[in-house]
């Protein structure tokens, strides 16, 4: 065989996949959701969708999958095909928490998938209904002290970010907060307004909205310095120190999809989230538009997945 007939083959195959990447997108994305309508998962699968079909000059569908806190979309995702026409919004109990514990899980959060950047990160925000006697994180803890095993908080369901936003703040200020899952953020925050829980670490699209019409009170954040959008609340750490819970929301692609295709979709989503219409979109959520390398996303999953396992083992807790 002669050297040109050799090299005939790679030069076809570099062709064909530069052909391939220059057609995509030629229909239609999915643009998993892993929990119901109406959350901050769900608001900024729809904040990012709208500006990647701007991007791409092709329309991304969201399709939400909600349940098992966020287990069951973020299965469907790991399973489907890997031709960059199917990703996930991926967030901090589907991808980190629910792996550092659980032993049925029906996909592997860093083998299944390709992280490709995140898109937003957001605190928590410490949210009680108007009827409990609380203003700040000290009143809470005294409350929560003389009232053991009395004040209920609500969450998107078992091991979510909320759940251990709530653990977490049980162990350092030693009292008992008893814990109750809801299907979602819209549910568990419609749970507080109708008097059936206290009080919720919630996302700032499931409660800032309440409580700028009187629902809710704001009390403060769990990040490790105060939020820029929401910078007149202290932090829960300001009054707990090591209490650190933070979300973030990413898009991930299942493992094995074209390297060149990653490549435009990474540069699609780092260009949206820089534009301002994104930028805003996402301040008004309490949420700041965010974007890295598929590298710097990937050590966050691999990290936030050691992070848990050690308040989930310090803590007793398990899923399954």
């Amino acid at each position: 065989m002669s050297p040109t007939q050799k090299i005939a083959p790679f030069i076809l195959a570099l062709v064909s996949a530069a052909a391939f990447a220059q057609a995509y997108p030629s229909k239609p994305i999915r643009l998993i959701t892993p929990y119901p309508p109406g959350g901050g998962v769900d608001a900024s699968a729809r904040i990012i969708g709208q500006a990647l079909s701007e991007q791409l000059g092709q329309q991304v569908v969201i399709e939400n999958r909600g349940g098992a806190s966020g287990r069951i979309g973020t299965e469907v995702a790991a399973k489907a095909p890997a031709d960059g026409y199917t990703l996930v919004v991926g967030s901090v109990a589907p991808n980190a928490i629910i792996p550092a514990t659980s032993a049925k899980l029906g996909y592997d959060s860093v083998r299944d998938f390709a992280p490709i950047s995140l898109v937003a990160e957001s605190d928590y925000v410490l949210a009680v209904h108007p009827s409990l006697p609380v203003k700040s994180v000290r009143d809470l803890v005294n409350l929560a002290r003389a009232r053991p095993d009395q004040i209920v908080y609500a969450s998107t369901g078992n091991l979510g970010g909320p759940h251990l936003a709530g653990e977490l703040f049980n162990q350092l200020a030693k009292v008992k907060m008893v814990h109750v899952p809801y299907k979602g953020g819209s549910a568990a925050t419609t749970s507080i307004l109708g008097g059936e829980t206290s009080l919720i670490f919630g996302t700032g699209p499931t409660v800032v909205p309440h409580a700028d019409a009187g629902r809710l009170r704001l009390i403060a954040t769990t990040g490790p310095k105060r939020s820029k959008a929401l910078p007149q609340l202290p932090t829960i750490a300001e009054t707990l120190p090591g209490h650190d819970v933070t979300q973030w929301y990413g898009i991930l692609a299942p493992t094995g999809t074209p390297p060149e295709i990653l490549a435009q979709l990474h540069a699609a989503i780092v260009k949206a989230a820089a534009t301002p219409k994104v930028v805003q979109q996402f301040s008004r959520l309490g949420a700041n538009a965010a974007s890295n390398t598929p590298e710097q996303f990937a050590a966050l999953i691999k990290a936030e997945i050691a992070k848990w396992a050690r308040v989930i083992k310090s803590s007793g807790l398990q899923l399954d």
